[in-house]
């Protein structure tokens, strides 16, 4: 067990776990959005309401979602312990970089992590926590679909929407490729596959992310 525990204590094994964390969250990012793309049946919420009801209530969903809140906290946790030591190994940043192929965004993955974890605190304190909350207390759930109309009713709310998809987007760009490198998984032969896949889908999920509120308050689902 120390071996373990020294492993996932170590600086590799913290960027294993943000890894192996990080393709956990990428999954459920995947069924988020492919419930919430429900509103564009603009079916009344039919469809939408219909899913969102049997995410909130199956028994296997709702266990799963106890590892879902575990995996966000020990990915936000890892990151910040990176940062952390990162920036301390390095407080003084270097007058010209040492590795001209890197990215901005791939070195500001804490700036958009954080931007992220603002974005996270929000959407749950919005959605996710109320209907819960309500579950709990109550027996049933919330009116989600209409919630949504009254939170995307203000524009101040829509625009953090956006730029939080916006963080999504880099985040995910950077993200995508580097838990296959860390992992060991990148290869000659299938890069390009990798790059082509993690690009599209960190376009593709938060541009779906950030239509649906723009659509609720440009009424164009009703």
């Amino acid at each position: 067990m120390k071996w373990l525990i020294d492993l996932f204590t170590s600086s590799l094994g913290r960027k294993l776990l943000m890894a192996l964390t990080g393709l956990f969250l990428i999954s459920f990012l995947v069924i988020h959005c492919t419930i919430n793309a429900m509103i564009f049946y603009n079916d009344g919420g039919t469809t939408f309401s219909h899913w969102g009801h049997f995410m909130g209530t199956n028994p296997v969903i709702r266990t799963l979602e106890v590892g879902l809140v575990a995996g966000f906290l020990i990915h936000i946790f890892q990151g910040l312990l990176l940062w952390k030591r990162n920036h301390q190994a390095r407080p003084v940043k270097y007058s010209v970089s040492k590795d001209p192929k890197s990215t901005w965004y791939s070195r500001s993955m804490g700036l958009l992590g954080t931007l992220l974890l603002l974005f996270l605190i929000m959407h749950t304190s919005h959605f996710w926590i109320p209907n819960r909350t309500h579950q709990f207390t109550q027996g049933e759930e919330l009116p989600l679909y209409n919630m949504m109309f009254e939170v995307f009713s203000n524009p101040w709310v829509v625009f953090f929407y956006v730029v939080g998809c916006v963080s999504l987007f880099w985040h995910l760009l950077h993200g995508f490729a580097s838990a296959f490198q860390t992992l060991g998984l990148n290869h000659l032969k299938y890069n390009g596959i990798i790059s082509f896949i993690g690009t599209a889908f960190s376009i593709i999920v938060p541009f779906l992310f950030a239509l649906m509120p723009i659509a609720v308050y440009l009424k164009w689902i009703n």
